[in-house]
């Protein structure tokens, strides 16, 4: 069995316990954590982690994050002048990190969300040097109805998780949900 298969059933193994309701936002995160390799086919199988989750009686929602940052700078009114000098794009990417958290609380916020729900975010490596997962997904706990699902492709010790195994990790109180 590869190492996707591998995951699969360890998430399978994990949505189908039963969920509590009492938890905390960040409680209800939970991070499929991956080599960054594997990323792309971790992409081509999210239909069967959809399917997976459907067959225990979940409903399923994805977002993916990879096109937020072209999106913000396609329509950002000083694009040309960051191009010129990306240096001066620093004090913006504040303004960035409140449109990927409207975007993400728009998704866990839909009507059609309830406590039955996954939310499954990909795409997170590409917020990757403009701004922080862990300020993202703090921002969006007390959003969380069901479960937010999080592709993640970093490492997981302890309680610290690192994206792209490149930057410190920090702590969170995700599950984590590995391989292994």
């Amino acid at each position: 069995m590869n190492e996707i298969d591998t995951l699969l059933n360890a998430y399978k193994r994990f949505v189908q316990l039963p969920w509590k309701d009492n938890l905390s936002g960040a409680e209800k995160v939970w991070f499929v954590v991956y080599d960054p390799p594997l990323e792309r086919r971790i992409r081509f199988r999210l239909p069967d982690f959809e399917t997976v989750t459907k067959k225990a009686g979940h409903s399923w929602i994805s977002l993916d994050l990879t096109d937020v940052f072209a999106e913000w700078m396609a329509n950002h009114r000083y694009r040309e002048a960051y191009f010129e000098s990306p240096e001066d794009m620093g004090p913006a990417l504040q303004e960035f990190n409140d449109v990927v958290v409207a975007n993400l609380e728009n998704a866990l916020t839909a009507s059609d969300i309830d406590n039955n729900t996954i939310v499954a975010i990909t795409g997170l490596a590409s917020l990757f040097g403009l701004t922080r997962a862990s300020s993202v997904l703090e921002k969006v706990t007390t959003s969380i109805r069901g479960r937010l699902l999080v592709f993640f492709p970093g490492q997981h010790e302890g309680s610290s998780y690192r994206l792209l195994d490149a930057r410190d990790g920090w702590n969170y109180l995700a599950i984590p949900i590995k391989s292994e």
